[in-house]
């Protein structure tokens, strides 16, 4: 293992230049980076850790020694990402800016080591806090750091970054706004099933795209300036990720950062940070904060699209559900920047599409923390499993689909689950009976052990086809059953797709 390797010298400012051993082609990453830290460390590692991936194809990896030390191996086979972020990581180094250090690139520039930053980015943090009952205030100290050292990256493009080798677009131009727009179109607004005239929001997106573009773009625009690319380490911030960097407008990242969904800001809290912001901005260019904030709302809004597309993407396309958890967060701070007119005046169907988006949100009761709530629903397959309203995950989904199904017949096309006639049709059928009953059984059960344990809340789902017969009558009929058999909890009905 020894000989597999160049040995760089422990402590050198830039980072080695390793060579493959001829055998190297049929490693993994994994033993390709493990003889790296071997060859950097001069000690073969007693740990090697995969971190969890993200929304990335990057693997990453932790490498602890016997003296307690770590680093961190990189792999990723798209070089061209890797080159940018190589070249953004030496030049943000030699600026003074708190980013990861770069000790050591294979020469398939594939795999790459990396100093440690630990393990606590700045939305674990904050979540940490909001878990134990603390104040924003905890965190704010650490937002201030952020938001004063923005300004830096961003005048960077100016000071001689190289961004020839942006990644993949050198600029946040008309064509990089289509692609987030339509992102938005394809993989939100399709997959979610709200309705919208193509033609007239396509001219709305170019007249949009007219408005963002007519503000000054020249700095380096960092693209995914949010929580989770911030490491707290040190008693201070780091960042990480910034290699979709490019050329844009200043109103961006610092919206990403304020309108970052899960971490739910306040109003009171991002005009607090928004002002911090200007105030360090101001030390570098001449501001006229009116119109900053004005090109602000909306850079916010195309940020917002752009990100429920990867949502829709990730958690509709790819089946990874946990992504769709941060929708309801996205729609409410879409709510609150329609309120504060964000689009200019001239853009009817794109407004009218964005109010659709949010009207479309059915928000969640507040639960008594004293009380079981039990949210009964019925849902179209079509459009989607529902989300869990506490957030807590879980519960119960019936698929209805295997039942006799009163939408075939014409004479029912007008009625739903609710109505008499429809009633009627599912209940002369056996296997109907034997259904109702095996749901409450389990559901009973579920709502027993709940009661003894002092939960708070259960969602009981019921899909089919259109959600407009089946689902709903086993959502009426179980919503029934459970309030005549335990009239102390909270019963919520809902029928999503009426």
């Amino acid at each position: 293992m020894k000989n597999f390797l160049e040995q760089p010298r422990r402590g050198n400012t830039r980072e080695a230049q390793i060579t493959p051993h001829k055998r190297s082609a049929v490693w993994g990453p994994t033993e390709t980076l493990t003889a790296m830290a071997t060859a950097h460390a001069a000690q073969n590692p007693t740990s090697c850790v995969p971190l969890a991936q993200s929304g990335s194809h990057r693997r990453y990896y932790r490498f602890t020694f016997g003296d307690n030390s770590t680093l961190i191996g990189a792999y990723n086979e798209d070089v061209t990402e890797n080159r940018a972020f190589f070249e953004y990581t030496r030049f943000f180094a030699g600026k003074g800016l708190n980013v990861p250090t770069l000790i050591a690139v294979h020469e398939d520039e594939k795999h790459y080591l990396l100093n440690d930053l630990g393990t606590q980015t700045l939305y674990d943090k904050l979540c940490e806090v909001r878990k134990n009952g603390g104040d924003f205030q905890e965190v704010m100290d650490d937002y201030r750091k952020v938001v004063a050292a923005l300004p830096k990256f961003q005048m960077t493009a100016k000071e001689g970054l190289d961004m020839s080798v942006a990644y993949p677009r050198a600029a946040f131009d008309r064509q990089s706004m289509q692609w987030d727009l339509n992102y938005f179109k394809y993989y939100y607004l399709k997959m979610a099933y709200i309705p919208f005239n193509e033609q007239l929001l396509e001219d709305d997106y170019q007249q949009f795209m007219d408005y963002l573009l007519s503000v000054e773009d020249d700095f380096f625009l960092y693209r995914d300036f949010q929580s989770r690319n911030i490491m707290v380490y040190q008693d201070d911030v780091w960042f990480i990720d910034y290699q979709g960097g490019r050329k844009g407008a200043l109103q961006y990242d610092i919206a990403s950062l304020l309108y970052d969904a899960k971490a739910d800001l306040s109003p009171e809290i991002r005009e607090e940070l928004l002002e911090c912001y200007l105030d360090n901005l101001s030390q570098y260019i001449s501001v006229d904060r009116k119109q900053f904030k004005a090109y602000f709302n909306a850079f916010s809004l195309i940020r917002i699209m752009q990100a429920m597309g990867a949502y829709g993407y990730r958690g509709y396309f790819e089946r990874k559900t946990h992504f769709l958890q941060s929708v309801p967060y996205a729609i409410r701070n879409m709510r609150y920047l329609l309120q504060q007119k964000a689009l200019p005046a001239n853009l009817p169907d794109l407004r009218h599409v964005l109010q659709t988006v949010v009207d479309s949100y059915v928000e969640p009761a507040k639960l008594n923390p004293d009380v079981l709530t039990v949210t009964v629903q019925s849902f179209s397959f079509k459009k989607g499993v529902p989300e869990d309203p506490s957030g807590n995950g879980g519960g119960f989904i019936f698929d209805c689909r295997a039942l006799p199904n009163p939408g075939r017949e014409k004479r029912y096309a007008t009625f739903t689950g609710k109505d008499d006639c429809v009633k009627e049709y599912l209940e002369q059928y056996q296997e109907v009976e034997t259904f109702v009953n095996h749901v409450c059984a389990l559901v009973d059960m579920s709502v027993d052990n709940y009661l003894e344990r002092k939960f708070t809340h259960l969602t009981v789902n019921f899909g089919c086809t259109g959600a407009q017969h089946r689902s709903v009558y086993f959502a009426e009929r179980t919503a029934k059953h459970l309030q005549e058999k335990y009239p102390q909890i909270v019963i919520e009905l809902r029928h999503r797709e009426q």
